[in-house]
């Protein structure tokens, strides 16, 4: 189940990223009725949740908030069922720094919800080969998705 809110005041294409967090779970095969929260906010709120939980100052794109600390099973094990957590999307840094990525707004909101996603199943990247993997994962979640939607 994913619940979002946009609460950041400005217009946001809702249905088509829960449309892309549901793609996203499938083809990381999370269980359907696993939890998923989407917050878009403001980039003031933003700054607030940056500062309080990271201790960085400022707005940033995404903020992944783990709850039941649900990893991608292998080929043979069940889909997990519980709580994935909360995703925080700020739209105004992410329509700013897009242009910055070679990417649209829309396409950056993409990618950082993949990404923000990607955290909360355990997914870093602190370490060189932990960038690669996440990284990796992230643009092959986002192509399916772009064949998907152009196919």
């Amino acid at each position: 189940m994913i619940e979002l809110n946009n609460e950041s005041g400005v217009a946001v294409d809702t249905e088509r990223l829960v449309q892309l967090a549901t793609f996203a779970l499938d083809a990381l095969r999370i269980h359907p009725q696993a939890e998923l929260s989407i917050l878009l906010v403001d980039p003031q709120t933003m700054s607030a949740y940056h500062e309080k939980f990271m201790g960085e100052p400022g707005p940033t794109d995404v903020l992944s908030f783990p709850m039941d600390e649900l990893r991608a099973p292998e080929p043979d094990e069940e889909p997990p069922l519980g709580l994935l957590g909360d995703i925080v999307l700020c739209p105004e840094v992410t329509a700013t720094q897009a242009a910055d990525s070679n990417r649209t707004p829309e396409e950056e909101a993409d990618y950082l919800l993949i990404h923000g996603l990607l955290h909360l199943l355990g997914h870093d990247h602190a370490e060189p080969a932990e960038k690669k993997v996440m990284f990796d994962l992230n643009d092959k979640i986002i192509a399916a998705w772009s064949a998907r939607r152009t196919g």
